[in-house]
């Protein structure tokens, strides 16, 4: 067999046990929360031993992270959420109402995906250093997207005149963010679908009324 192929298979089943921790390991954070969930339990939870799961996370902090960034992004491929078709799509879609829609539906996705497991991991973060630092980073990662696509909207000729553009990148980057979900969904239970019209109505009525 040769090398290139014997790479292919190591790092197929290297993505393949990665995927059963982290499917585990998001069951028992959400069935018993942060603490009460042990790495022995996770890896007893997944068929693996415990000493692959200690190799490949080394801690729980860092395997929690893991299974909210696979969350947001859908898949454990590298490539990050700006490269992803449905923020390329809000980036370069002809007019400015489908690039708003699909802001909207991809966030709306990304929302379903890692609400759950989100919300276990800010609840740690009171506690876990790393956890907290994460969740401040993702904070300024969607605003620093945001940015991106109100300044290629602007650049594209797609936003009326007069408009402030950090400000909407601040609004707009609270509007979409993962805690602002949370938030709606528990204060006033809405489900995603409502959660993606007030996204599309509000970010919309941001650049008709906002100038």
């Amino acid at each position: 067999m040769s090398d290139p192929v014997k790479r292919d298979l190591r790092a197929a089943r290297v993505a393949e046990t990665e995927d059963k921790i982290l499917r585990a390991a998001t069951e028992l954070f959400l069935q018993h929360g942060y603490a009460a969930t042990t790495l022995t339990a996770v890896a007893e939870h997944a068929g693996v031993a415990a000493r692959t799961l200690y190799v490949r996370f080394g801690t729980k902090a860092a395997l929690l992270k893991r299974a909210v960034d696979v969350a947001f992004a859908g898949d454990a491929a590298p490539v990050e959420v700006a490269a992803r078709p449905w923020f390329v799509a809000a980036r370069t879609a002809p007019t400015a109402a489908e690039r708003i829609t699909a802001l909207a539906a991809g966030t709306r996705r990304m929302m379903e995906r890692s609400g759950d497991i989100l919300a276990v991991a800010l609840q740690a973060a009171v506690v876990e250093p790393d956890l907290a630092a994460a969740a401040q980073a993702g904070r300024e990662a969607t605003r620093e997207a945001v940015a991106e696509f109100w300044t290629r909207m602007d650049a594209d000729g797609l936003l009326p005149g007069g408009l402030d553009l950090e400000w909407l990148t601040d609004t707009t980057a609270v509007l979409i963010h993962a805690e602002t979900y949370l938030l709606a969904r528990g204060m006033i239970g809405w489900t995603a679908d409502g959660y993606e019209r007030w996204v599309t109505t509000t970010v919309t009525r941001l650049i008709t009324s906002g100038a």
